[in-house]
């Protein structure tokens, strides 16, 4: 179960740059994925974008369970707030609860500095300002060198390859991709903290469409709404 966690938060510390362009955006007001392992449905991740005046707010929920002859032997439940101003970062804050364990992360732009401002349970300091947060939906996440996770504040330092075009089918929807490979530019970590994750985006909209990662089971995200 551990294992089981710990790539659970790998994929979860990928995100969308510091400074992304959120305007591509625009039209989107709610996004829904379907969380699965081993093909079996154990969970759901929610986007709501709100938008007023200058201000984009993006909130997230993440809930998820794993059980095993009707006994659930890990629940997992995160919600997030990442602000965008003038289509540029300005905040993020997280609070997530696996199982009994509480993890949290605030983060800030510090513009005399030009950089961020950090405060989570794995990592407390500064960061560059186009280094990434923890979230999934902006594809400026392929552009960025460095990754800082959603749950902890740990920053990643990450390699994006770029596998090709590729047209998937997810329920009765049908989608022309780019398909992305995310690796942990660091070869010296552990395997199990390795980040190695392939993710999927509308070759025309940047929509988020899919994400999966093998690593004691198989894991998926698949897009069911958006509007």
């Amino acid at each position: 179960m551990k294992k089981i966690l710990i790539s659970f938060i790998v994929i979860f510390s990928i995100s969308s740059q510091a400074i992304g362009h959120v305007e591509h955006y625009s039209k989107i007001n709610y996004l829904e994925y379907e969380l699965f392992r081993n093909d079996n449905l154990i969970g759901y991740h929610k986007y709501d974008f709100i938008r007023k005046n200058d201000i984009l707010s993006v909130k997230s929920e993440v809930s998820f369970k794993i059980s095993k002859l009707g006994v659930d032997l890990y629940k997992y439940f995160a919600a997030s707030e990442e602000v965008y101003k003038d289509n540029k970062f300005f905040k993020f804050s997280s609070k997530t609860k696996q199982n009994k364990k509480d993890k949290y992360v605030n983060i800030s732009v510090d513009n005399t500095e030009d950089n961020l401002i950090i405060d989570g349970t794995s990592y407390k300091g500064r960061a560059k300002k186009d280094f990434i947060v923890g979230t999934w939906w902006n594809h400026e996440i392929t552009l960025a060198k460095a990754q800082i996770s959603a749950i902890s504040g740990r920053i990643i330092e990450q390699t994006v390859t770029f596998i090709g075009k590729e047209q998937i089918t997810i329920g009765d929807k049908t989608f022309d991709t780019l398909h992305f490979n995310f690796k942990s530019s660091d070869k010296t970590l552990p395997d199990n903290k390795k980040l190695n994750t392939d993710i999927w985006y509308d070759e025309k909209t940047k929509l988020w469409v899919k994400a999966a990662f093998d690593k004691t089971g198989y894991w998926e995200y698949r897009i069911k709404t958006y509007k």
